[in-house]
C-alpha cells in the first residue's frame, strides 16, 4: 500500500471538510451581521457615493434624488433641478412616512457594509423636531405634506415634542399677520415630508 497515497487523500479529505466548515461559519456570521442592520443603517450607507434613489411615500408620492443627511427618524433627499434656473429643493421626511426606497443594484449592495463606528454625527443624533425648530427659527417657508390634507405652503411657527404649528400663507409672501390665511397644529405622526428650497437651509 502506497502510505504516502493514502495519507495525500485524507489530508486533501480533511482540508476540504475544514473548509467547507469555514464556508458555512461565514455564511452564518454574515446573516447574524445583516440581521442587525437597520433602516437607518442603509440609509447612512447610501449617504456615500451620490447614488440616486426613489423613495415611496406613505401618502402614494415618491421622492427622486439623492440622500444627503440621515438622523436619528428622518432623513433629507435632495432633488435635482429641473433646470439651471430654478432652484433645487431638500425634501425632509419622516422614517415613518417612508414605505420603501428604490436604488441601483450596486448602491443596495454596498448599503450592507457596516455602518462607520465611532461617535455619530451631529446630524446622525439630530431628531425630526429638532430640524423643524431650526427652520421655526429660521423662518424657512416650507410646503408640508400631511397624511389628511395634502401639501400646504407656510412658515413653521414652533415644534413641540410631537407636533408642529404652522401659519399657511401664499408662496412667496412673508410669515405676517396680515398674509396668514391659517393656523394649523400637526402631530408628526400625520407629516409625509416637509420640501424646503435648497438655497433657504444651506
Amino acid at each position: 500500500m502506497n502510505w504516502d497515497r493514502l495519507f495525500d487523500d485524507l489530508e486533501g479529505q480533511l482540508a476540504a471538510e475544514w473548509e467547507a466548515e469555514r464556508a458555512v461559519r461565514d455564511a452564518e456570521s454574515e446573516r447574524l451581521r445583516i440581521a442587525r442592520l437597520t433602516t437607518l443603517d442603509r440609509l447612512r450607507a447610501l449617504c456615500v457615493g451620490d447614488a440616486a434613489v426613489v423613495i415611496d411615500l406613505g401618502d402614494g408620492r415618491r421622492v427622486s434624488g439623492v440622500v444627503r443627511t440621515v438622523g436619528a427618524d428622518w432623513l433629507a433627499v435632495e432633488e435635482p433641478r429641473a433646470a439651471p434656473s430654478l432652484p433645487g429643493c431638500i425634501h425632509l421626511l419622516p422614517l415613518h412616512a417612508v414605505h420603501g426606497v428604490g436604488t441601483d443594484h450596486g448602491a443596495l449592495l454596498r448599503s450592507l457594509d457596516d455602518a462607520p463606528s465611532g461617535t455619530p454625527s451631529l446630524h446622525a443624533r439630530a431628531t425630526f423636531g429638532f430640524v423643524l425648530r431650526d427652520l421655526a427659527r429660521r423662518r424657512v417657508a416650507v410646503h408640508l405634506s400631511t397624511n389628511a390634507s395634502g401639501e400646504v405652503l407656510g412658515t413653521i411657527d414652533r415644534a413641540g415634542a410631537d407636533h408642529l404649528d404652522i401659519a399657511i400663507h401664499d408662496a412667496g409672501a412673508p410669515r405676517t399677520a396680515r398674509a396668514v390665511r391659517g393656523l394649523r397644529v400637526v402631530p408628526f405622526a400625520a407629516v409625509v415630508g416637509v420640501r424646503v428650497v435648497a438655497d433657504q437651509i444651506r
